[in-house]
C-alpha cells in the first residue's frame, strides 16, 4: 500500500487534520497511509494578510478546507464560484488546463489537489498584474 510522503527539513511545520507537527533538528520523512487526510505545510500556506490577489483569494478558500476552518459544503461553493470567476478573466490554454483540473478535485473533495493547480496559476497572475 503506497501512500503520501512528506520530506520535513529540519523544524517544519505541517498541519495534519487540525494538529500542527513540528519536525525536530534534523530531516525526516514521513509515509501517510490513511487516505483523505488533511494536510498543509506551513511554509507553503498564505497568511491573511497575503491574500491581496484573485487568484489568492481562492487558494485561501482551499487551504481553510484543508485546515479544517472552512465548513466543507459552504468551503467547496466558494471555491467553485472562485474558480469560476478565475476562468471567465484567465482564459489561455494553461490557465484552462489548470482551472479545470482544479474544479475536478473540488468536486471530488480533494481541497489538496485543487490547491496545487491555483497555486500554479500564481506566477502567472503576478506576471498579468505587473503589466
Amino acid at each position: 500500500m503506497s501512500g503520501l510522503v512528506l520530506k520535513l527539513g529540519p523544524n517544519e511545520r505541517v498541519l495534519i487534520n487540525g494538529a500542527v507537527i513540528e519536525n525536530g533538528d534534523r530531516r525526516t520523512r514521513l509515509t501517510i497511509r490513511s487516505p483523505d487526510v488533511k494536510i498543509l505545510r506551513l511554509r507553503d500556506a498564505l497568511h491573511p494578510d497575503q491574500v491581496t490577489t484573485p487568484v489568492r483569494r481562492v487558494c485561501y478558500i482551499a487551504q481553510l478546507m484543508l485546515s479544517g476552518d472552512a465548513e466543507p459544503g459552504a468551503g467547496r461553493r466558494q471555491l467553485l464560484c472562485g474558480i469560476e470567476q478565475l476562468s471567465q478573466a484567465l482564459i489561455d490554454q494553461d490557465s484552462r488546463s489548470l482551472l479545470t483540473q482544479a474544479t475536478a478535485a473540488a468536486l471530488a473533495d480533494q481541497p489538496y489537489a485543487a490547491l496545487r493547480a491555483l497555486r500554479a496559476l500564481l506566477p502567472r497572475e503576478e506576471r498579468l498584474l505587473a503589466q
